[in-house]
């Protein structure tokens, strides 16, 4: 059972705008219009702990890590490499090797796609979600190039998650690769990754899940998920953008091919020959974003210290009123909704083009996402050129949703 909006466990523990509160961004106008924030799947806003934490390294702190002998790098190092435990911890992990900064999901994918090309041969299976972002699908067609591999798309049921039965069906070709994702990040459906890793692992496939949608809503466990990688961003999760996890098993980890080479990678170079080193450091080439390591971090502590049941409950709530009230709008076309989404609602208004929908609303402050969402091939199956998106975080309030049906209906009326 849904909890009501107005009725969402409230008590010393949970205080919604004072969490709101957190992210300035929220408390301007759009042309005389407050804003309303409905895009947080393309990528949440920033609490001031996360701004200030960055600030603090550029004003106090600013040096490479894990290069010199002085105090600053010493700082920057100790800093870097406490969120990398920190994500450990938040992800259950098995140990602090096994997690690799990036500089975001995509470059996260392309890394694994890369590091496989020597494990894969001609004709060999790769098994990729239909609803995928670009992000899980392009570079499994790069490697399918490549290597000869072929890519088959895994159907959706009626819900638009992954057909467990279709799914059972394709893995009898003893897929070598899955790729799913775990929250499809146009419609937010969810997908059952502990049941799919499972199966997969029966006939022997590597499996990778795409936790990008999932990582700012629900708890995740790669130990209880059993994949073999686990991919998403910082700034789907309320931190800064440029930063992104590789989780991996240790074992798998170690049999990539370093995607970039060249410095803090190496064990040693000659002309001759060079060795590389060990994790993470094999996987992690140059330079790194250490102020939105940083920042990552701080948006963890951010996440860590609110009560997630409470903000879990509210969020659901509002994405079940979200599409009651478009239902009860009229002229909606609903696309994917269950009571089991994840912060997610898509939508088209009657036959109107969707950009011509998010150009109306914005003129009256609301933001949503208009478009493909980075997901072409399930727009075709679903024979829509694009849809509307709007999705909620952990800072949207009832106060939202009816700013947006309000300014929908007046799209609506201008429209129709």
């Amino acid at each position: 059972m849904t909890v009501p909006v107005d009725t969402v466990l409230i008590n010393n523990a949970f205080d919604h705008q004072a969490i709101r509160s957190q992210f300035p961004i929220l408390d301007q106008q759009l042309d005389d219009n407050p804003l309303c924030y409905l895009d947080t799947a393309a990528t949440s806003q920033k609490p001031v702990c996360v701004i200030e934490a960055m600030t603090d390294y550029y004003q106090h702190d600013n040096a490479n890590v894990h290069r010199a002998a002085h105090q600053l790098s010493a700082r920057a190092t100790a800093s870097y490499e406490h969120v990398r435990n920190q994500v450990k911890q938040f992800i259950n992990a098995s140990r602090t090797e096994e997690v690799i900064f990036t500089h975001g999901t995509t470059e996260s994918i392309n890394m694994v796609a890369a590091g496989l090309s020597k494990q894969l041969k001609a004709n060999d299976i790769i098994l990729v979600d239909s609803a995928a972002h670009h992000a899980n699908l392009v570079p499994w067609q790069q490697l399918a190039k490549n290597t000869g591999a072929v890519i088959k798309p895994i159907p959706l049921n009626e819900h638009l998650s992954i057909d467990i039965n279709a799914y059972s069906a394709l893995l009898s070709l003893k897929p070598k690769l899955v790729a799913i994702s775990h929250v499809t990040n146009a419609l937010g459906s969810v997908n059952d990754v502990s049941q799919l890793v499972e199966l997969a692992q029966q006939v022997g496939a590597l499996t990778l899940v795409d936790g990008a949608q999932a990582i700012a809503h629900i708890d995740v466990d790669v130990q209880q998920i059993n994949c073999d990688f686990y991919v998403f961003s910082g700034h789907k999760m309320y931190g800064p953008t440029g930063v992104g996890i590789l989780y991996g098993r240790y074992a798998e980890l170690d049999k990539l091919e370093p995607l970039l080479t060249g410095g803090e990678m190496i064990k040693s170079v000659s002309f001759d020959a060079t060795t590389f080193g060990e994790l993470p450091n094999k996987l992690e080439a140059g330079t790194p974003a250490i102020s939105a390591v940083i920042g990552l971090g701080a948006a963890i502590s951010f996440i860590n210290g609110l009560p997630k049941a409470e903000l879990l409950a509210h969020e659901q709530s509002l994405l079940s009123y979200l599409q009651d009230e478009l239902r009860n709008l009229g002229d909606i076309t609903l696309i994917g909704a269950t009571a089991h989404n994840i912060g997610v609602v898509a939508f088209n208004l009657a036959q109107e083009h969707h950009q011509d929908v998010g150009i109306l609303l914005d003129q009256q402050g609301i933001a949503v996402r208009c478009g493909h969402h980075c997901a072409m091939p399930l727009m075709q199956q679903l024979n829509i050129k694009g849809c509307c998106r709007a999705s909620i975080g952990l800072y949207t309030n009832k106060q939202d949703i009816d700013l947006f049906i309000t300014a929908l209906g007046n799209v609506k009326e201008l429209l129709l």
